[in-house]
């Protein structure tokens, strides 16, 4: 059960990451999943855990990471599209 929550946390962070710039997040909702996955796992690296927690991720620099990571993700699809 666990594991689940872990998974709809992280679709929640990547979800509201892509909603604050504005961006639309690759791949749906296995792809806000993913991205906030991978924000938490890089905001904890960057910015440690601090604040508040929900199943085992630190919400502040789990959402800080998905932001950039979306906006590194979205910077990086937009050139590909450019130089098409």
């Amino acid at each position: 059960m666990g594991f689940l929550i872990y998974l709809i946390v992280g679709g929640l962070i990547g979800w509201l990451a892509g909603l604050i710039l504005g961006k639309d997040v690759p791949g749906g909702v296995i792809g806000n999943i993913i991205f906030g996955i991978i924000g938490a796992w890089l905001g904890g690296v960057l910015l440690g855990d601090f604040g508040p927690s929900l199943a085992g991720i630190a919400i502040i620099p789990a959402l800080i990471g998905a932001i950039i990571v979306v906006f590194l993700v979205s910077f990086i699809l937009r050139s590909m599209k450019k130089q098409r």
